[in-house]
């Protein structure tokens, strides 16, 4: 049987900064109920942008004609995860330009190919100074719910300048465990459920 599984994408070029801090108490949660987890480092590389060029409508072949940077494997990893799990840090009152164009391109090749993100359960995490976090997530949450995915609730917002400082936030720490925890059982829940109508 299929084991369980998670892959996080972290868009901060700060690979061990506060947004992964965040993602890690997520993934160590997930870890604690026996599914695997990943996470992928997208911040601080070269990803070009969507050129809107639909060359994915025409191919229909679950890939972005650009493949000169990490999308397309990004791309196959959401799709064989049961989890997605979303991760920016706010720069100016947004996601990163990795973030940006790593849902822009994904989500166009899925509607391209019938929406293969459809029922996968997704979460969205944010590490900010001060201002920008709600429209930070919102941006990564709305991209989940136009792909049709399930999401855990409330998102992970942590507070925090420089590297760790968001250890010091126990709520937003607290939240991190706590999307791991409703991931984890949503998960679960959805497994079950399908076991149940197979058998039916």
């Amino acid at each position: 049987m299929k084991k369980l599984s998670v892959v996080a994408f972290n868009g901060s070029p700060h690979k061990d900064g506060n947004t992964s801090i965040l993602i890690r108490h997520i993934l160590t949660e997930l870890e604690h109920e026996d599914i695997h987890t990943e996470c992928i480092q997208i911040g601080g590389l070269l990803i070009r942008g969507c050129s809107d060029c639909r060359k994915c409508f025409e191919n229909k072949d679950m890939q972005c004609v650009f493949r000169d940077d990490c999308v397309n494997e990004c791309i196959q990893k959401i799709v064989h995860a049961d989890g997605i799990i979303l991760g920016s840090p706010v720069y100016f009152l947004d996601i990163t330009p990795e973030m940006k164009a790593l849902i822009d391109r994904a989500g166009l090749v899925a509607r391209a190919n019938n929406g293969p993100f459809r029922r996968k359960v997704g979460a969205a995490v944010t590490a900010v100074r001060r201002s920008g976090a709600t429209h930070t997530i919102d941006t990564m949450l709305h991209f989940m719910l136009h792909s049709g995915m399930i999401l855990t609730g409330s998102p992970v917002i942590g507070i925090g300048l420089n590297k760790g400082d968001v250890l010091a936030d126990h709520e937003g720490i607290a939240r991190a465990k706590e999307a791991g925890q409703n991931m984890a059982w949503l998960l679960k829940t959805i497994k079950s459920t399908e076991q149940t109508e197979d058998n039916l």
